[in-house]
C-alpha cells in the first residue's frame, strides 16, 4: 500500500465512523459499567446510540438488562427507557466486541497493598480488545492513570493485533470526570478532554463525544489527557491535606478550625475553600497521587510535596481515634469497652459509595482498641472494613444516641436531625462540622 493509499484508507475510516456518529447508527461498547461505565452508556442511548455495557459481574449485567438501577447517579426512568426501548444492553460476552464501533473502557485503578498502580484491569481489557480489533473500531481509555499509560501499555497490545493505529483503527485517552452525587455536574455538562494517539485519532475521538456531552476539549496527547486527570485529583488532595494539617495544628493551640476557614474564606480572592475532615475517599482522590508519584520515580524525580500530603491524609483517622479517646478520658469512660456509634461511612454526603472511606478506617482502628462500634448509614445498609469485619447499618434512634458513650460524625448526610444527635448524645465527636447550627450553648460536642 502506497502513503496515497495509506492515507485515503485512514481518511475512509475516518469518515465512516463521523458518518455513524452522526446518524446514531454506531454501535457503542462500555467496558465496566460501575459509577463511571452506567451513567456514559445511559447518556449514549438516551440520544440513540445501541449500547452494549460488558463487565465480568454477572449481576450487573443482568440488573441491567432487567432495567434495575444501582447506581446514584443514573436516572431510574432513563435506565428503564433505554433497556426497554432496545438501546441498552449488558453482558459477560466479551466475544461480543467486535460488533461495537466505538469500545470505552472504564474499569477499576486501584492501588496494590505498597501503593503501587494496579493498572491489571486495563492490561486484561486490552488484551480482550487486541484478540478481536477489528479495522474501523475507536478505542477510548477513560479509567484514571498514570502519564503514558495509553501509549507505552494500552497501544501495544491493541497493536498487537497486526493492525496500525490511526490507519486502521484508533487510539485516545479521555479521562472521566464523575462526580458521584453531584446534581449541578453531570456526564452531560461537564467538560471533557479527548487526547488522540494521533491527530486522526483525536479527530475521530472528538467527533463521538461531542455528540453527547457540550464542551469537548482536544488537547495535544494522551499524555497531557492522562496529567491533566491526576493534576486535577493531586490539586484537591494537597489542599485537602494543607487544612488537615491546619486542624492538626489548631487542636493543639486550642483554636477553632472551623472559625479560621470561615474567616479566611471572607477574602474576595487569593483563597479558595477546603475543609478538614477524617481523611479523603473515594474513586480518585486518595489513588491518583500515588499513580503520579510512582511515574515520577522513572524519571529519578521525588515529588515530596504530594507524597507529604498522602501522609498528612492518612494520619487523620488516627487523629479522629485519638480525639474520641481523649473525648471519653475527660468523662473517665475508657475506649476498650465503649460503646460508640457511628453516624456516616460512605466517603462523602448523600450517596451509597464507601470506596476508600477513611470511615472504614476509624471503625477498624476503634475496633483494635476494643471498643464496640456500631453505625448508622441510611445510604449504606452494611460495610466490610480493610480487615474484613462486616457491620450492618442500625436505625438512628433516642435510645441508641443516649445508650451510647460517643457519638461520632464521619459523614455528614443531610437528612439527619443533629439538635436531636447533640441533645440525646453523652459526648459528640464531629469531624464534618455537622452540628453548626445545633450546639449553642452545648458542651457535649467535640470539633475535629
Amino acid at each position: 500500500m502506497t502513503a496515497i493509499d495509506t492515507v485515503a484508507h485512514s481518511l475512509d475510516h475516518c469518515s465512516r465512523l463521523k458518518d455513524a456518529f452522526a446518524a446514531r447508527t454506531a454501535t457503542v461498547g462500555v467496558v465496566g459499567v460501575g459509577y463511571v461505565g452506567l451513567p456514559l452508556a445511559v447518556e449514549k442511548a438516551k440520544v440513540g446510540f445501541h449500547v452494549i455495557g460488558f463487565d465480568r459481574s454477572a449481576e450487573r449485567t443482568a440488573k441491567i438488562n432487567r432495567g434495575e438501577n444501582y447506581i446514584s447517579d443514573v436516572v431510574d426512568g432513563e435506565l428503564t427507557e433505554a433497556v426497554t426501548s432496545g438501546l441498552l444492553t449488558a453482558t459477560t460476552d466479551f466475544t461480543a466486541l467486535p460488533r461495537c464501533d466505538v469500545i470505552i473502557v472504564c474499569v477499576p485503578t486501584p492501588l496494590t497493598a505498597n501503593q503501587d498502580p494496579d493498572i491489571s484491569y486495563i492490561r486484561n481489557v486490552g488484551t480482550k480488545i487486541a484478540r478481536t480489533l477489528r479495522p474501523g473500531q475507536l478505542v477510548c481509555l477513560e479509567s484514571t492513570t498514570y502519564p503514558g499509560t495509553t501509549e507505552e501499555v494500552f497501544l501495544p497490545l491493541l497493536a498487537g493485533s497486526g493492525l496500525v493505529v490511526g490507519q486502521d483503527f484508533f487510539l485516545a485517552f479521555s479521562p472521566e470526570r464523575v462526580d458521584p452525587g453531584n446534581k449541578r455536574y453531570t456526564t452531560k455538562n461537564t467538560n471533557k478532554l479527548v487526547g488522540g494517539v494521533t491527530p486522526a485519532c483525536l479527530d475521530v475521538a472528538s467527533s463521538f463525544y461531542e455528540q453527547t456531552i457540550l464542551t469537548v476539549l482536544r488537547v495535544s496527547s494522551p499524555r497531557v489527557a492522562e496529567m491533566a486527570k491526576v493534576f486535577e485529583n493531586t490539586f484537591r488532595a494537597v489542599n485537602i491535606a494543607l487544612v488537615n494539617e491546619m486542624a492538626l495544628l489548631c487542636d493543639r493551640m486550642d483554636i477553632n478550625i472551623w472559625d479560621v476557614i470561615d474567616a479566611a474564606g471572607t477574602k474576595p480572592f487569593g483563597i479558595m475553600r477546603f475543609e478538614p475532615g477524617p481523611g479523603v475517599g473515594g474513586h480518585c482522590i486518595p489513588v491518583d497521587p500515588f499513580y503520579l508519584t510512582w511515574k515520577a520515580r522513572e524519571y529519578d524525580f521525588h515529588t515530596r510535596f504530594i507524597e507529604l500530603a498522602g501522609e498528612v491524609n492518612l494520619q487523620m483517622p488516627y487523629f479522629v481515634r485519638e480525639k474520641i479517646a481523649r473525648a471519653l478520658g475527660e468523662r473517665r469512660v475508657a475506649l476498650c469497652g465503649a460503646r460508640l456509634l457511628v453516624i456516616g461511612v460512605a466517603y462523602k454526603r448523600d450517596i451509597a459509595d464507601c470506596r476508600e472511606s477513611p470511615a472504614l478506617k476509624v471503625i477498624e482502628l476503634l475496633q483494635r482498641d476494643g471498643a464496640k462500634v456500631s453505625y448508622h448509614d441510611a445510604f449504606v445498609p452494611r460495610c466490610r472494613t480493610r480487615s474484613g469485619a462486616l457491620y450492618h447499618s442500625v436505625p438512628l434512634s433516642v435510645q441508641r444516641l443516649r445508650e451510647a458513650d460517643c457519638v461520632v460524625i464521619l459523614t455528614d448526610h443531610s437528612g439527619i436531625d443533629w439538635r436531636e444527635v447533640v441533645q440525646e448524645s453523652k459526648v459528640v465527636v464531629d469531624t464534618r462540622n455537622s452540628t453548626l447550627h445545633a450546639r449553642a450553648g452545648a458542651v457535649n460536642v467535640v470539633l475535629l
